[in-house]
């Protein structure tokens, strides 16, 4: 039996007495069958049937499972491996970029930018947490147990890799993986303009990837540590979480650290690079202020650095960083960015009209010339679009201007450039006259 306090809450159907609870003044006592979920009101915050445990947020019968994967008592072991090669196998048959696997759900892929539901077997909270077990390693696992999210890579074989982020939601399990070609590509297998390989050419420096999360910067940037990795003898150091494209010594040295693995965090790894003698560092996503100040003073002291940053143009970058610092540090930033500043890159990927090009990047380029340099130093930062546009000769290059040559070249359709712009009204004037 169960007995709580009884308060009026009104008359709603909620108060409705059953012929089988025992009413002895304020107090009801009721029978204890099946399963109860409370209602805590502000009156009775007291009741906390199914507060949630401490540590990951998981519910009780996830914590059931999880046990029973631990014991070897849940699905068969290998069970969560199999269906997990199923489902990558389908999602590189039907050439997607990404998988997201829900619990109890079917799982869907991305293709072509758009969500679409995989012909397979529904995953049961059991198996997802069987996949996880099968899957991750030891450490791997006990930081997801303890942390409800982990970030990985995993080798589907020679040739093709997964991203993947396993997290909870709402208690059961999740994935999204997105889908890597192992092997790392050239500029024109990508159509990228041969101005990233002049910027990835330069002796020192900070270079910085902007757009939202799957807009190609990883992919980007990697081609431009393979350019060099052609060119130099250099010593490159790169920090990710999870390594993404395996890169092989070519002219330069190239060490990759993952974190969890061969280090504890970033901020761990970014403190050990003075000591690791990089000529070319690759620190991953600009995510607060401790990476983006460890960033700009290794490209101040001599070595060129690559980073990702989220933002919505390369000109409005700057307000991003400068989001990451107190007010009163922003202007010793803001000189250290005129003076180490190489470029901006800002990103976006296009479904195209061909069947055999699945999504094409569309590029505004920034590069810090003496005019931006002056512009950023006066904290002029607003007005560098217009300075974008007049600097084409330089290999400068605006996103609207971007658009209307892929729409010139037939790359893509009108309607997605269109869909596409910050700046409708201009884009739409620069169409006219092409079909």
């Amino acid at each position: 039996m169960i007995s709580l306090q009884l308060h009026r809450i009104g008359t709603s159907p909620r108060a409705r007495v059953r012929s089988n609870w025992k009413i002895q003044g304020n107090r009801i006592t009721l029978p204890c069958e099946g399963q109860w979920n409370s209602l805590p009101t502000r009156r009775s915050p007291q009741i906390r049937l199914n507060q949630r445990p401490q540590g990951m947020p998981v519910s009780t019968s996830s914590k059931t499972l999880i046990k029973a994967v631990d014991d070897d008592r849940g699905t068969t072991p290998g069970e969560g491996m199999k269906a997990w090669r199923m489902f990558l196998k389908s999602t590189i048959a039907v050439e997607a970029s990404d998988l997201i696997v829900k619990t109890d759900l079917p799982p869907r892929v991305r293709v072509r930018g758009t969500l679409k539901d995989l012909k397979t077997e529904i995953c049961s909270a059991e198996l997802m947490f069987q996949i996880a077990k099968d899957v991750l390693s030891a450490g791997q696992w006990d930081f997801f147990r303890n942390h409800g999210s982990v970030d990985f890579a995993y080798d589907f074989d020679d040739t093709r890799r997964f991203r993947v982020n396993l997290f909870m939601a709402r208690g059961k399990p999740a994935i999204a993986a997105r889908l890597i070609t192992a092997a790392v590509m050239r500029f024109e297998d990508l159509y990228l303009p041969d101005i990233l390989g002049e910027l990835a050419m330069s002796a020192q420096g900070l270079i910085l990837f902007s757009g939202v999360t799957g807009s190609g910067k990883s992919t980007s940037i990697a081609t431009m540590l393979q350019y060099i990795n052609e060119r130099k003898r250099v010593h490159i150091v790169t920090i990710e979480d999870p390594i993404e494209y395996i890169f092989k010594d070519d002219k330069a040295t190239i060490n990759q650290r993952e974190i969890g693995i061969d280090c504890v965090d970033f901020n761990e790894a970014l403190r050990a690079l003075v000591r690791e003698n990089p000529d070319v560092v690759l620190v991953g996503e600009m995510r607060d202020y401790e990476t983006f100040e460890a960033a700009i003073r290794a490209a101040e002291t001599g070595h060129l650095v690559f980073g990702t940053i989220h933002a919505s143009s390369a000109w409005q970058t700057f307000g991003r960083i400068y989001d990451l610092f107190p007010e009163e540090e922003r202007n010793q930033i803001r000189k250290l960015l005129a003076y180490n500043l190489r470029g901006i890159v800002y990103q976006k990927l296009l479904p195209t009209l061909h069947e055999d090009i699945a999504r094409i990047p569309a590029l505004e380029i920034l590069l810090n010339t003496p005019i931006v340099q002056k512009y950023i130093t006066e904290a002029r930062e607003g007005e560098l679009l217009e300075v974008i546009k007049a600097g084409h000769s330089e290999g400068m290059q605006d996103f609207t201007t971007a658009l209307v040559n892929l729409v010139e070249e037939e790359y893509i359709h009108s309607r997605v450039a269109m869909e596409s712009t910050p700046k409708p009204e201009e884009l739409k004037m620069r169409l006219k006259g092409i079909k």
